[in-house]
């Protein structure tokens, strides 16, 4: 019994400093964080939602780089997707373009030193977002940089929800077809996106890279109207809001992860009661412990309520898209759960055009049709083993 009561008592003890190294590094971190509103911007957007389609295109702009490449994901994989990707870096390098890469720490754990190593041999910058360190350290593991951007001699853009692995071109039998939403964007828009970079660059290198000409060419407004949204574990909450407010018909919401905090969930809920049509797309699939379960008791509460909830079945989704009516729709890096809202950095495109509202309408649309829809009665038949497991994730749901 006393090995158990020390045991038992070691467990409190270190669950309790977990929660005090949190909720003091919130605190101190709190007026740190910069979330940026770039201007109203016109560029020309094109939509990708299969790996190979984004991935073949990627691959080519990135061969017809003259000047400077500039590329940030939150996963980079070692594997033979990545291989080509790292070799053709090292060719740009080698002619004379400059080549700079930003990963996540966390998301970059599986590359080898090796690798890093060979990158740095050939001229190509390497650097990690976000390495963990004290004080603070369970805190600063959770404040991940999740942004996906690529910046081409400062003319072409790209910023979604792939980030570049075999996974991300649905060669990972485990998961099968990987569906994601993902821009490449020409225009005026581009000198955002640069900015970013720029800035989250220089946070993890302290190296300040010159504002000069050759990263921001003069560039042409294009045709579709949009805006750039850059959170760094805060604000997001009160544009999701805003954004589910103005809503007068209907509300699609397409993320891998569905853990809203209260007063999103609370709006939503509203949305409901005056009449808007909530629908909300998530895989069938999980890919982390206890995700899915943590949604559950939010799903039960939507379905009660009249939402429609679908669970894709033909592979994975992991799209992050917020659609409202036919007006206004968001595609970016945040998935509608709390560790966007709350602690990761994450970059939204909010467009404001019908056409291409449209358009990713269509490509939700035809995502549904490969969905089975979630009911009450499914939820009420979990086993008791599922509904252990959510009532564990409902305790650390803001960390998922």
């Amino acid at each position: 019994m006393d090995v158990i009561a020390v045991i038992a008592s070691f467990i409190v003890i270190l669950f309790a400093l977990i929660y005090l190294d949190d909720k003091l590094g919130q605190l101190v971190f709190r007026n740190r964080r910069k979330n940026v509103v770039y201007p109203q911007r016109r560029s020309d957007l094109s939509l990708f939602v299969n790996g190979n389609h984004l991935f073949s295109d990627y691959f080519a702009e990135l061969g017809r780089a003259r000047d400077h490449i500039h590329i940030l994901f939150y996963i980079i994989k070692n594997d033979e997707m990545t291989a080509p990707f790292f070799q053709l870096l090292k060719k740009k390098a080698a002619e004379g373009v400059k080549v700079r890469v930003l990963v996540d720490w966390v998301g970059g754990l599986g590359l080898p030193r090796a690798l890093v190593r060979s990158l740095a041999k050939s001229g190509v910058e390497f650097a990690y977002a976000r390495p963990p360190c004290f004080p603070f350290l369970i805190y600063r593991l959770n404040r991940r940089n999740h942004r996906k951007i690529t910046i081409i001699d400062g003319r072409v853009g790209y910023i979604g929800g792939f980030n570049i692995g075999r996974e991300y071109s649905g060669k990972d039998a485990n998961f099968g077809e990987w569906r994601d939403y993902h821009i490449k964007m020409s225009g005026e828009g581009v000198g955002d996106l640069q900015k970013q970079f720029l800035h989250d660059w220089e946070e993890a290198t302290g190296r300040t890279v010159p504002d000069n000409s050759r990263y921001f060419p003069a560039l042409p407004a294009g045709a579709v109207h949009h805006q750039l949204i850059a959170t760094d574990g805060s604000t997001l909450e009160e544009q999701y809001i805003e954004a589910i407010r103005r809503a007068k018909k209907e509300i699609m919401i397409g993320s891998p992860y569905f853990i809203p905090s209260r007063p999103l969930f609370h709006e939503l809920m509203k949305a409901l009661e005056r009449g808007v049509r909530v629908t909300v797309l998530v895989p069938l699939k999980a890919d982390h412990l206890f995700v899915r379960e943590a949604a559950y008791p939010y799903f039960a509460r939507l379905l009660e309520a009249g939402a429609h909830v679908y669970r894709f079945y033909q592979g994975f989704y992991h799209a992050k898209t917020l659609i409202i009516d036919d007006e206004w729709c968001d595609i970016g890096t945040a998935n509608f759960d709390r560790r966007s809202l709350f602690f990761n950095s994450e970059i939204n495109c909010y467009v404001f055009d019908r056409a291409f509202t449209h358009l990713v309408k269509q490509a939700f649309k035809r995502d549904l049709t490969r969905s089975e829809p979630l009911t009450l009665a499914f939820l009420e038949r979990r086993s008791l083993l599922d509904r252990g497991k959510q009532s564990i994730s409902q305790l650390i749901s803001a960390w998922l």
